[in-house]
Protein backbone atom coordinates (compact mmCIF):
# COMPACT_ATOMS: atom_id res chain seq x y z
CA UNK A 1 0.00 0.00 0.00
CA UNK A 2 1.21 3.50 -0.80
CA UNK A 3 1.76 6.05 1.94
CA UNK A 4 -1.07 8.53 2.44
CA UNK A 5 0.60 10.62 5.12
CA UNK A 6 4.12 10.60 6.51
CA UNK A 7 5.96 12.32 9.35
CA UNK A 8 9.63 12.87 8.59
CA UNK A 9 11.90 13.82 11.52
CA UNK A 10 9.05 15.77 13.11
CA UNK A 11 9.88 17.76 16.20
CA UNK A 12 7.50 19.95 18.20
CA UNK A 13 8.59 22.03 21.15
CA UNK A 14 6.93 24.75 23.23
CA UNK A 15 8.32 27.59 25.28
CA UNK A 16 7.23 27.10 28.92
CA UNK A 17 8.29 29.97 31.15
CA UNK A 18 12.12 29.89 31.11
CA UNK A 19 12.57 26.52 29.42
CA UNK A 20 11.72 24.68 26.23
CA UNK A 21 9.48 21.62 26.43
CA UNK A 22 10.22 19.19 23.61
CA UNK A 23 7.12 17.07 23.05
CA UNK A 24 8.03 15.36 19.76
CA UNK A 25 11.71 14.54 19.31
CA UNK A 26 12.12 13.55 15.68
CA UNK A 27 9.19 11.28 14.81
CA UNK A 28 9.35 9.22 11.62
CA UNK A 29 6.03 7.57 10.80
CA UNK A 30 4.48 6.44 7.53
CA UNK A 31 0.77 5.62 7.35
CA UNK A 32 -0.55 3.71 4.36
CA UNK A 33 -3.76 4.53 2.55
CA UNK A 34 -6.58 2.43 4.01
CA UNK A 35 -4.63 1.51 7.13
CA UNK A 36 -5.97 1.60 10.69
CA UNK A 37 -3.36 2.73 13.20
CA UNK A 38 -3.51 3.12 16.98
CA UNK A 39 -1.13 5.48 18.77
CA UNK A 40 -0.77 4.79 22.48
CA UNK A 41 1.53 5.86 25.31
CA UNK A 42 1.48 7.44 28.72
CA UNK A 43 0.09 10.93 29.32
CA UNK A 44 2.56 13.50 28.05
CA UNK A 45 4.15 11.13 25.54
CA UNK A 46 3.10 13.37 22.64
CA UNK A 47 0.17 11.38 21.22
CA UNK A 48 -2.31 14.23 20.75
CA UNK A 49 0.42 16.60 19.62
CA UNK A 50 1.43 14.14 16.91
CA UNK A 51 -2.20 13.76 15.81
CA UNK A 52 -2.63 17.54 15.57
CA UNK A 53 0.61 17.88 13.60
CA UNK A 54 -0.48 15.13 11.20
CA UNK A 55 -3.85 16.81 10.75
CA UNK A 56 -2.45 20.22 9.83
CA UNK A 57 -3.58 21.82 13.09
CA UNK A 58 -0.19 22.40 14.74
CA UNK A 59 2.92 23.36 12.79
CA UNK A 60 5.97 21.28 13.73
CA UNK A 61 9.07 23.05 15.00
CA UNK A 62 11.07 21.14 12.39
CA UNK A 63 10.61 18.22 10.04
CA UNK A 64 7.96 17.55 7.42
CA UNK A 65 4.45 16.15 7.18
CA UNK A 66 3.93 14.76 3.69
CA UNK A 67 0.35 14.31 2.53
CA UNK A 68 0.39 12.31 -0.69
CA UNK A 69 3.96 13.45 -1.10
CA UNK A 70 3.31 17.18 -0.53
CA UNK A 71 4.66 18.97 2.52
CA UNK A 72 1.54 20.04 4.41
CA UNK A 73 3.33 22.90 6.11
CA UNK A 74 5.17 24.21 3.02
CA UNK A 75 1.89 25.23 1.35
CA UNK A 76 0.07 28.43 2.30
CA UNK A 77 -2.38 28.61 5.19
CA UNK A 78 -5.34 28.83 2.85
CA UNK A 79 -4.34 25.74 0.89
CA UNK A 80 -3.59 23.79 4.06
CA UNK A 81 -7.03 24.74 5.43
CA UNK A 82 -8.61 23.54 2.19
CA UNK A 83 -6.78 20.20 2.44
CA UNK A 84 -8.00 19.80 6.03
CA UNK A 85 -11.57 20.62 5.04
CA UNK A 86 -11.70 18.27 2.05
CA UNK A 87 -9.41 15.41 2.98
CA UNK A 88 -9.19 15.09 6.78
CA UNK A 89 -11.93 14.41 9.33
CA UNK A 90 -11.44 14.92 13.08
CA UNK A 91 -13.16 13.28 16.05
CA UNK A 92 -12.19 14.72 19.43
CA UNK A 93 -12.73 13.45 22.96
CA UNK A 94 -14.72 16.57 23.90
CA UNK A 95 -17.02 16.40 20.81
CA UNK A 96 -16.75 20.17 20.03
CA UNK A 97 -20.33 20.47 18.82
CA UNK A 98 -21.79 23.98 18.54
CA UNK A 99 -24.49 24.25 21.21
CA UNK A 100 -26.60 26.83 19.36
CA UNK A 101 -27.03 24.57 16.31
CA UNK A 102 -29.23 21.53 15.95
CA UNK A 103 -27.70 18.10 15.52
CA UNK A 104 -28.40 18.19 11.78
CA UNK A 105 -26.88 21.66 11.45
CA UNK A 106 -23.73 20.54 13.29
CA UNK A 107 -23.27 17.69 10.81
CA UNK A 108 -24.05 19.95 7.86
CA UNK A 109 -21.63 22.72 8.88
CA UNK A 110 -18.40 21.40 7.27
CA UNK A 111 -20.21 21.04 3.95
CA UNK A 112 -20.96 24.76 3.87
CA UNK A 113 -17.27 25.61 3.47
CA UNK A 114 -17.13 24.45 -0.15
CA UNK A 115 -17.55 26.81 -3.08
CA UNK A 116 -21.16 26.87 -4.24
CA UNK A 117 -22.42 25.14 -1.10
CA UNK A 118 -25.47 27.35 -0.76
CA UNK A 119 -26.57 26.41 -4.26
CA UNK A 120 -26.49 22.76 -3.19
CA UNK A 121 -28.20 23.29 0.15
CA UNK A 122 -30.90 20.66 -0.30
CA UNK A 123 -28.40 18.04 -1.43
CA UNK A 124 -26.08 18.80 1.48
CA UNK A 125 -28.92 18.60 4.01
CA UNK A 126 -29.91 15.23 2.57
CA UNK A 127 -26.29 14.08 2.87
CA UNK A 128 -26.14 15.22 6.50
CA UNK A 129 -29.42 13.46 7.23
CA UNK A 130 -28.07 10.27 5.66
CA UNK A 131 -24.96 10.42 7.85
CA UNK A 132 -27.14 10.85 10.94
CA UNK A 133 -29.10 7.79 9.85
CA UNK A 134 -25.83 5.84 9.49
CA UNK A 135 -24.98 6.56 13.16
CA UNK A 136 -28.52 5.79 14.32
CA UNK A 137 -29.60 9.34 15.18
CA UNK A 138 -32.29 10.26 12.68
CA UNK A 139 -34.74 10.92 15.50
CA UNK A 140 -32.31 13.39 17.12
CA UNK A 141 -31.80 15.64 14.06
CA UNK A 142 -33.77 18.61 15.46
CA UNK A 143 -32.32 18.38 18.99
CA UNK A 144 -29.57 20.55 20.43
CA UNK A 145 -26.32 18.89 21.60
CA UNK A 146 -27.11 19.47 25.30
CA UNK A 147 -30.19 17.28 24.87
CA UNK A 148 -28.05 14.29 23.88
CA UNK A 149 -26.05 11.78 25.89
CA UNK A 150 -22.27 11.72 25.60
CA UNK A 151 -22.36 8.72 23.29
CA UNK A 152 -24.93 10.37 21.05
CA UNK A 153 -22.84 13.55 20.87
CA UNK A 154 -19.80 11.54 19.84
CA UNK A 155 -21.80 9.83 17.11
CA UNK A 156 -22.86 13.27 15.86
CA UNK A 157 -19.20 14.30 15.88
CA UNK A 158 -18.36 11.21 13.82
CA UNK A 159 -21.08 12.03 11.29
CA UNK A 160 -19.78 15.61 11.08
CA UNK A 161 -16.22 14.35 10.50
CA UNK A 162 -17.46 12.38 7.47
CA UNK A 163 -19.52 15.18 5.94
CA UNK A 164 -16.97 16.22 3.33
CA UNK A 165 -15.98 12.67 2.40
CA UNK A 166 -12.45 12.67 3.87
CA UNK A 167 -9.88 10.02 3.10
CA UNK A 168 -8.10 10.37 6.49
CA UNK A 169 -9.95 10.18 9.81
CA UNK A 170 -8.11 11.25 12.97
CA UNK A 171 -9.70 10.34 16.31
CA UNK A 172 -8.29 11.64 19.60
CA UNK A 173 -9.48 9.50 22.54
CA UNK A 174 -12.93 9.06 20.94
CA UNK A 175 -14.20 6.95 23.85
CA UNK A 176 -12.34 8.76 26.64
CA UNK A 177 -15.47 10.42 28.07
CA UNK A 178 -17.73 7.40 27.68
CA UNK A 179 -18.58 4.33 29.73
CA UNK A 180 -17.52 0.97 28.34
CA UNK A 181 -20.81 0.00 26.66
CA UNK A 182 -21.39 3.44 25.14
CA UNK A 183 -17.78 3.52 24.00
CA UNK A 184 -18.21 0.14 22.34
CA UNK A 185 -21.23 1.47 20.43
CA UNK A 186 -19.24 4.48 19.20
CA UNK A 187 -16.31 2.26 18.15
CA UNK A 188 -18.60 0.00 16.19
CA UNK A 189 -19.85 2.94 14.15
CA UNK A 190 -16.33 4.35 13.82
CA UNK A 191 -14.73 1.17 12.50
CA UNK A 192 -17.69 0.14 10.36
CA UNK A 193 -17.90 3.52 8.63
CA UNK A 194 -14.14 3.70 8.16
CA UNK A 195 -14.15 0.26 6.52
CA UNK A 196 -17.20 1.05 4.43
CA UNK A 197 -15.52 4.18 3.02
CA UNK A 198 -11.98 2.70 2.81
CA UNK A 199 -10.70 5.46 5.08
CA UNK A 200 -7.28 5.70 6.63
CA UNK A 201 -7.96 5.71 10.37
CA UNK A 202 -5.60 6.95 13.09
CA UNK A 203 -6.73 6.67 16.72
CA UNK A 204 -5.00 8.08 19.78
CA UNK A 205 -6.08 6.09 22.83
CA UNK A 206 -5.11 4.95 26.31
CA UNK A 207 -7.32 1.90 25.87
CA UNK A 208 -5.41 -1.21 24.80
CA UNK A 209 -8.64 -2.91 23.75
CA UNK A 210 -9.28 -0.07 21.30
CA UNK A 211 -5.71 -0.26 20.02
CA UNK A 212 -6.07 -4.01 19.46
CA UNK A 213 -8.85 -3.37 16.93
CA UNK A 214 -6.45 -1.50 14.64
CA UNK A 215 -4.25 -3.16 12.05
CA UNK A 216 -1.11 -1.51 13.44
CA UNK A 217 -0.10 -0.19 16.86
CA UNK A 218 2.57 2.43 17.58
CA UNK A 219 3.65 3.29 21.13
CA UNK A 220 5.03 6.75 21.84
CA UNK A 221 7.46 7.23 24.71
CA UNK A 222 9.08 10.58 25.47
CA UNK A 223 8.14 11.94 22.07
CA UNK A 224 9.40 9.03 19.97
CA UNK A 225 7.85 5.81 18.60
CA UNK A 226 9.21 2.75 20.39
CA UNK A 227 7.04 0.06 18.83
Amino acid sequence: MSSLIEAVAVRRSYAVETRTLEVLRGVDLSIAAGESLAITGMSGAGKSTLLHVLGGLDRPTSGQVLYRGRDLYAVGDRERSAIRARKIGFVFQAYHLLPELTVLENVLLPGLSATGAFLRGAKLRAQAADLLARVGLTDRAAHRPNELSGGEQQRVALARALMNGPELLLADEPTGNLDSQTGEDVLRYLFDLAAERSLTLVIVTHNEAVAARCRRHVVLRDGLPVA
